[in-house]
Order: C-alpha cells, then sequence, then structure tokens
C-alpha cells in the first residue's frame, strides 16, 4: 500500500463555515479556494483511481490554520473540521486510512481539550499544527501541555509551515513580493519551529517524540553545514544572550546541535524535487521518511504531486525494506496501526496522570 500521509481537504461544513467566516479571502485563503478536489469527494476520487487500488490518503485540514479566524469561533471550527473529517474515514475507508486532528491553537487548553477528543471520540492518528500561532512561537511555555499530551498518547504531531504576504522580505517594507513568504518563507518557517524545538528541549523532555515536518524538514537538510559545525559554534556571533549551558546541556549526552534534528521525520511532498528528495533522505534516513505528496496543491488540481512523488520514489536507489518503510510502514508504526486498528478504551486514565 502507498499511504500518501500529508494531503489536504476541507469537510464540506467546515468549508462553508469557513467560506461565511471571511468571504473575502486573500493569500492562502485564496489559493484554497480555487481547487475543486480541495472539497469535492467525487473530483477527489477521480484522481485518487487514476493511482491504483493500492494508493490511500491521510487527511488534514487546509491552510490556513484555524487560529487566524475571530477568537470566540477557532474551537468550534476545530469540532467541527474534526467531526468532518471522522465523517469522511468512516464513510471511505478505502479511500482514507485516517486524518490528523486540527487544533484552535490559539486557546491551548481548548487544543488539548480537542485533541483529547479527537483522539479518544473520534479516532484521530494524531494532531496537526503549524510553524507559529498567529507570529508567536509554536513551541514555548505556553504551548508545553499540548506536547506533554502528545508525547503521553505517543501519537504524531504533523507540523505544516505558515506565513502570508503580510511578513515582509526586508525590515523596511511592508510585505512580501513575489509569493517569496511562500516559496523561500514556508521552508524558514519549518526550520524555525524545529530550531526552537532542539534548543527549547523537546527531544530531552520527550527523546522519543513523535513529529512529522511537511516538505522534508523545510532547509535543514540542505543546510547541514551550518545545522552542524555551524551550530557547534553556538554562541560565538551572540553578544547578548550566553548560549554556553545549551551547548553544554548537549554535549553532557554525548550530542551535537545536528544529532537533535536527526530526530525529527520529514515527508516526500517536494514537489518533484529529485535530488532535494535525495538530500533530505540522506539526513533523515528511510527510516524517519513518510510518503506524501501535499495534494491537492498542483498545477494540475490535485494529480501533478502524486504522480511527482511516485516517480520519484520509484527512481531511488532503496531497498525493498526501506520503500516500504517509505510508503507505509513507517506511518503505520508512528500512528501505531501495524495491526490496522487502535481502541483508547484503557487510554484516559494514563493521560490524566
Amino acid at each position: 500500500m502507498k499511504i500518501d500521509a500529508f494531503t489536504h481537504i476541507f469537510p464540506k461544513a467546515y468549508w462553508d463555515r469557513m467560506v461565511r467566516a471571511l468571504p473575502d479571502g486573500r493569500d492562502m485563503h485564496k489559493r484554497v479556494r480555487a481547487i475543486p478536489s480541495i472539497v469535492q469527494l467525487d473530483a477527489r476520487f477521480r484522481i485518487m483511481d487514476e493511482f491504483g487500488d493500492d494508493y490511500r490518503q491521510v487527511l488534514t485540514l487546509a491552510s490556513p490554520p484555524i487560529e487566524v479566524f475571530p477568537e470566540k469561533s477557532t474551537a468550534e471550527l476545530a469540532r467541527v473540521a474534526n467531526d468532518g473529517m471522522a465523517e469522511l474515514v468512516s464513510r471511505h475507508p478505502e479511500r482514507f486510512v485516517g486524518f490528523a486532528a486540527s487544533l484552535p491553537m490559539n486557546d491551548i487548553d481548548a487544543a488539548c481539550d480537542e485533541a483529547a477528543r479527537a483522539i479518544e471520540e473520534l479516532g484521530a492518528l494524531g494532531v496537526q499544527v503549524f510553524t507559529n500561532i498567529n507570529g508567536r512561537p509554536l513551541y514555548g511555555p505556553e504551548t508545553l501541555p499540548l506536547f506533554d499530551l502528545m508525547a503521553k498518547y505517543d501519537l504524531p504531531v504533523w507540523m505544516h509551515p505558515a506565513r502570508g504576504a503580510e511578513v515582509a522580505d526586508y525590515a523596511g517594507e511592508k510585505k512580501s513580493h513575489y509569493e517569496i513568504w511562500w516559496t523561500l518563507g514556508w521552508p524558514y518557517e519549518t526550520s524555525v519551529a524545529m530550531a526552537h524545538m532542539v534548543f527549547g528541549g523537546l527531544f530531552d523532555r520527550h527523546p522519543q517524540f513523535k513529529l512529522i515536518t511537511h516538505h522534508m524538514g523545510g532547509m535543514i537538510p540542505y543546510f547541514e553545514g551550518r545545522v552542524g559545525p555551524g551550530w557547534d559554534q553556538l554562541g560565538t556571533r551572540t553578544s547578548d544572550e550566553d548560549y554556553g549551558s545549551l551547548l553544554e546541556r548537549m554535549r553532557s549526552k554525548g550530542k551535537r546541535p545536528v544529532d537533535y534534528f536527526r530526530n525529527f521525520y520529514a515527508d516526500t511532498a517536494l514537489f518533484g524535487a529529485h535530488e532535494a528528495t535525495k538530500c533530505g533522505l540522506r539526513f533523515f534516513g528511510a527510516e524517519r521518511t513518510v510518503f506524501a505528496s501535499d495534494a491537492p496543491f498542483d498545477p494540475e488540481g490535485g494529480r501533478a504531486y502524486i504522480r511527482y512523488t511516485l516517480e520519484i520514489l520509484e527512481r531511488l536507489d532503496l531497498s525493498p525494506f526501506e520503500r516500504h518503510a517509505i510508503y507505509e510502514g513507517n506511518i503505520r508504526r508512528l500512528c501505531r496501526l501495524e495491526q490496522g486498528e487502535r481502541t483508547w478504551k484503557a487510554l484516559p486514565s494514563t493521560i490524566a496522570a
């Protein structure tokens, strides 16, 4: 089976609420409204049929993040989204192996409550978060309860980049031009979020934490030299903060900063970039890479990125074991789907602690 682990959708009820809430959507709001298969199942199924009976999808809600909507509505919007995705999985198990729950990250207590509800009651495979929360860091003291909760569930977090044209390319400008905010800004966003988690101690706190970075870990694999020898010298370029204790903490465990970055998982959603896929695989390894296409955000409305990614994976010099791991083994292991099913009947008591 080929499980496409990071695809995007809008359940119809959520779509209707979203359009009412922001009728004149801009930037990504505009982009998502021009793709029929992101909401129309018949269009989506026609595309999926082109890739054979062994092709399946994991569903995640498309951009923009729920927390950009009016604050009072985000918890309810998350419930509508998750109920809708759960219904799609239930009705079409031959198409969808599961979904990652969406969360109202502007309210971390509500986000934790919704994560628990979606996992325990709806069977979510994990949760999706974005690389920042309305301009604030994704990982920090305020959001630790969610990361602690997901560590107890031992289920993955899908991390999607978020950035808009309002984030200027230069400090002296008012906005980003030429969609630089997307092309270059999103990989940067992913890398920044990963760095905050590494230096903020996520993997010291939860060494086995499962986090899937969209688009093969952003910039990190290509910038291995800066992440490696460059960050081995952390603090030598800084005058107003002392980072010595961070490096010492890592060294006391026999690790370098770059070693922590290899703890992340990455997906193959690179839009047909063969060499970038090879670079990412060399950095993360086949054991931490999952097949994903980012469908339906391609020039053909949903089929091109699936086709490009499958063609690349078939061309790569991979062993049968590695190919199986990337296509389905790793995502099954991450989501504890080896036996095809999970049950949460005994779990709430362990989470309460």
